[in-house]
């Protein structure tokens, strides 16, 4: 009966040792299926937050907030594109409006230098052509002469030129320095200083015309005005000095051209016209105006009123 006994004990001690040592392992299953089942679910939720990814690890920190931490970038970088464009376009604007301002103002002067011009060209005549009087031409074509709209007197002259004039032209020698453009231009000088007009006329063109580039063409031209003025005939003077003052502005006689111009046009009794030759000659040539040429600008202009 002990026996027994003391036997059933030591089967329950062992039983009970059994269930002891086996309740461990039976807890380490089952962290083990837990620790599993967690992995699989991160795993999960890995794919999830990155698809594509290798799935056995998490995405390096430093690209997750690069690609999440600011949505609205492709906005941002959209609004500023469209700021550049209007920028430019706010330059394109500026630059074109003050091109448009420059091109305006550029305009204006030149208008107002066009109008300066016409002013001293409308005086402007053809060159006559001239035959003095005393010519061989002339007098033996009477019959040129009664077609042309002459003067009865100037018919005369042509038909019949008078003896006496003819000898005192002789008379007036023609230099031979050896320059023949300054000889055309001395002759031309010595006709009109001597009072012969028509002659000094001729002459004078014949420089202008065979010697445009001679160092004396700008007093030819000057010259050649002259003759005309002092022969009546600011008409045809008035174009002479309007060329000459065109040609070379810093001609040995543009400022006297420009004088004498205005000369001609109070002969002609255009006032506006005259009042700009002056104006244009005080300003072009203030030396001038207040130099050798003060005494006759001061006439010129006590004979006209200006604004």
């Amino acid at each position: 009966m002990i026996a027994r006994s003391a036997r059933a004990f030591g089967l329950g001690g062992i039983a009970m040792a059994l269930i002891a040592t086996s309740m461990p392992a039976m807890a380490q299953d089952s962290d083990e299926t837990r620790i599993r089942k967690l992995e699989a679910e991160v795993r999960a939720l890995q794919r999830k937050v990155f698809p594509g990814g290798d799935g056995r690890y998490f995405e390096p920190q430093i690209t997750a907030p690069a690609a999440t931490a600011n949505p609205a970038q492709p906005a941002a970088t959209s609004t500023t594109a469209v700021t550049d464009i209007l920028a430019r376009l706010d330059a394109l604007e500026t630059q074109l409006q003050r091109l448009t301002a420059q091109y305006e103002v550029g305009t204006n002067a030149m208008r107002l230098l066009e109008e300066r011009v016409e002013a001293l060209e409308a005086a402007k005549a053809p060159v006559p052509s001239v035959t003095p009087a005393n010519t061989p031409s002339a007098a033996a074509n009477p019959a040129s002469s009664t077609t042309s709209p002459a003067t009865p007197a100037a018919t005369t002259r042509a038909a019949a030129p008078d003896p006496a004039r003819v000898a005192a032209v002789q008379a007036i020698t023609k230099p031979a320095t050896g320059d023949a453009g300054d000889d055309e231009y001395s002759y031309g000088f010595r006709l009109w200083d001597a009072g012969f007009f028509p002659e000094a006329q001729q002459q004078l063109t014949l420089f202008v015309e065979q010697h445009p580039n001679h160092s004396r063409v700008s007093y030819g031209r000057n010259l050649l005005g002259r003759a005309y003025l002092d022969d009546g005939k600011p008409t045809e003077a008035a174009p002479w000095f309007l060329r000459n003052y065109q040609a070379d502005k810093n001609g040995a006689r543009a400022g006297d051209s420009l004088l004498f111009l205005a000369e001609a046009m109070i002969a002609l009794k255009d006032t506006g016209r005259a009042c700009i030759a002056l104006s244009e000659f005080g300003e072009t040539y203030p030396a001038l105006a207040t130099g050798r040429l003060s005494g006759q600008y001061a006439t010129a202009r006590s004979k006209v009123t200006c604004n």
